[in-house]
């Protein structure tokens, strides 16, 4: 039972992941590598996180003012 919990857990990260991609790509953002942790769902209550990936400043720059 834990480890399909912690599979839909993962799955919900990876969901997460593809919807950052699809927000930032629609604001004209690319980060190159966002991702989930792949040690996080590890815990003995899964939780992954989701990395926004690597970037540049002006990238940082451009992601600030979307959130803003």
């Amino acid at each position: 039972m834990e480890a399909r919990h912690s599979t839909l857990r993962v799955e919900e990260a990876e969901d997460v992941v593809k919807e950052l991609r699809a927000a930032l790509a629609k604001a004209g953002i690319t980060p190159p590598s966002p991702g989930h942790d792949p040690v996080s769902p590890a815990r003995e209550v899964p939780r992954p996180l989701v990395e926004p990936g690597r970037c540049s400043v002006g990238t940082a720059r451009r992601i600030a003012a979307v959130v803003r």
